[in-house]
């Protein structure tokens, strides 16, 4: 599933279209996770005014309202000329008045692409998500407060799109190796300190992750078609069975909330 870093990859990317107008609607595939509303022909004769991300979501907005996007599992968004071909699972095209179109590409249709017309930061989907974890607002000490009565793991609990949003499994995975923390650690038995390191390398690891492009495991491509690079610097996440990078103890495997999670035992000692 493209990730935080991934959409933002994908956000900076698509930052030339602002200003342009859309010409044209077509809706090939309507029944994604939601189905994609009627009222999204509102875009048309819209010029494409504001492009941020939320979360893992991307608004793209107009003086008529706020299209949000979500990618799913599999989910694209590229800039391609108009005349090229649509592909398989080119499931929605904003056709543009400078010669391009806005594709979106969901093989898995696990996706979205609704149309607001409301505050967006209202919408439900939107309404109660943590603070952006590159922002002033999140801080080691908004992760310890929250933690005090949390006995879930630590990883489920950086997960936690109402505590944080966008560390997804990947970075949450690599975020805890360098901080040293197995990942089956009770939230509410780490202290500040611990929460102090963890806050470092979440903050590190996605900036540097947006540097890379974002990671590309199987489906992800950028704006342009071209996968991101971070998983050439993944310690953990993906190598089990591996030796650790760091001390070469063979690297552990366990389903956290039925997500993989890759740890090193000596590197990252369970809590005492």
């Amino acid at each position: 599933m493209p990730e935080l870093p991934e959409v933002e990859t994908t956000r900076l990317g698509l930052m030339p279209i602002l200003g342009s107008s859309v010409v044209k609607l077509n809706v090939i595939q309507p029944r994604l996770r939601l189905p994609i509303p009627d009222s999204l022909q509102s875009i048309v004769g819209e010029t494409l005014l504001s492009l941020v991300r939320r979360g893992k979501y991307l608004l793209l907005g107009t003086s008529k309202g706020t299209a949000l996007i979500h990618l799913g599992m599999s989910g694209s968004l590229r800039l391609t000329p108009t005349d090229e071909p649509y592909r398989k699972h080119d499931h929605v095209i904003l056709v543009l008045d400078n010669n391009y179109s806005l594709r979106f590409h969901d093989p898995r249709r696990f996706g979205l692409f609704l149309w607001l017309e409301d505050e967006p930061s209202q919408h439900a989907l939107l309404a109660t998500l943590g603070p952006e974890p590159l922002s002033d607002l999140f801080t080691p000490e908004h992760l310890f407060l929250l933690s005090r009565k949390k006995k879930q793991a630590i990883k489920s609990f950086i997960m936690d799109g109402h505590i944080v949003v966008g560390v997804g499994n990947i970075y949450a995975n690599e975020s805890l190796f360098y901080a040293g923390i197995h990942p089956l650690t009770p939230a509410n038995q780490l202290s500040l300190t611990d929460y102090q390191r963890l806050h470092q390398y979440i903050c590190q690891i996605l900036a540097t992750a947006i540097e890379r492009g974002g990671t590309t495991l199987r489906d992800f491509v950028n704006s342009k078609g071209n996968p991101g690079y971070f998983q050439q610097e993944l310690m953990v996440y993906g190598r089990e069975g591996k030796n650790c990078l760091n001390c070469q103890q063979v690297l552990e495997l366990v389903r956290i909330n039925n997500r993989s999670t890759v740890y090193c035992s000596q590197c990252q000692p369970t809590f005492e």
